[in-house]
């Protein structure tokens, strides 16, 4: 058994890591914090507000402290509205896809197929494919209405063109984005597929089992917790979107909250605004995945 003596000269050890992780994670958001209280505009000619110059800090014309007024101002703007509807709609229509889409794709892979092994590395590359560079390619190979594949596709089929960035911005940064994700949900419920029991499979083939309900009562079931990790980590992420959308710029339709900080902090140079409005995306943020784990976290247990 380790002595009173061995465990604190462990704890000596890991404090140099614990210190830099603290600092690194509460500098950061204390400075946001900060920020979101005080009047600060980059455009402003009024001097910086510096808790270390107390004279202008607190001078009589109040030009730096704003208190809750940054707060109010950004959950008060019709943007801020549109953005977390924007955000909803975004997450929730790729992690449907996502998951739906994967379960089929990893069923498909989990067959013996010809060319199994070069189908899975295509299905799973553009997960590693940059946002930015996802987006180029989407936006000028695939969606333009002129020289785009789908937009030939389209005109063969005596369509017409589609120009997918002015008429359907949102759908246009769903498809991008599910795109990505999709290989993710893919590579995790197939690798959970080949785990189950092959005893099973073969006693629900031999008692002649239904392919639906073999899928139904026996696949979704043991796929249960892969796709609460699927839904958990997806979630976390896509909340984050922001190059798809600056990308392609479709920020005046499909902007999400991410977006809408952008806009405040570089568009208007209102860094106080952009602050209070980082707060708040974090505290969104905290409450979606406190609700996730309650909801779903319960398939993680056992």
């Amino acid at each position: 058994m380790a002595t009173q003596q061995s465990r604190t000269l462990g704890r000596i050890a890991v404090a140099p890591s614990v210190i830099a992780l603290f600092l690194w994670m509460i500098v950061p958001l204390a400075m946001t914090i900060w920020f979101s209280l005080l009047r600060y505009n980059l455009l402003d000619p009024n001097p910086f507000c510096s808790i270390l110059s107390p004279a202008q800090l607190f001078d009589e014309a109040n030009r730096c402290l704003a208190g809750t007024t940054n707060y109010y101002y950004f959950l008060t703007d019709p943007a801020f509205f549109k953005a977390m509807t924007n955000s909803l709609l975004i997450v929730g229509s790729v992690l449907l896809i996502s998951v739906v889409g994967g379960t089929l794709f990893a069923l498909l892979l989990d067959q013996a197929i010809i060319g199994r092994n070069i189908v899975r590395l295509m299905v799973i590359a553009p997960f590693f494919v940059m946002p930015t560079v996802a987006a180029l390619v989407w936006q000028n190979m695939l969606m333009d209405p002129i020289i785009g594949f789908i937009s030939w596709i389209t005109k063969s089929l005596g369509m017409g063109a589609v120009d997918w960035f002015t008429h359907y911005p949102k759908t246009a940064v769903v498809i991008i984005v599910a795109w990505q994700w999709l290989p993710f949900a893919t590579l995790i419920l197939l690798t959970a597929l080949q785990s189950f029991d092959e005893e099973q499979k073969e006693a629900a083939q031999m008692d002649g089992t239904p392919p639906l309900s073999f899928f139904w009562y026996m696949i979704l079931p043991h796929l249960a917790r892969p796709i609460t990790v699927v839904v958990l980590i997806e979630t976390i992420f896509l909340l984050n979107v922001f190059a798809e959308i600056y990308v392609t710029g479709t920020g005046g339709r499909a902007g999400n909250l991410p977006y809408l900080v952008y806009q405040y902090g570089l568009l208007a140079n209102d860094i106080g605004g952009a602050s209070a409005g980082g707060i708040v995306a974090v505290v969104l943020a905290n409450i979606v995945a406190f609700f996730l784990m309650r909801m779903i976290g319960k398939n993680l247990e056992g």
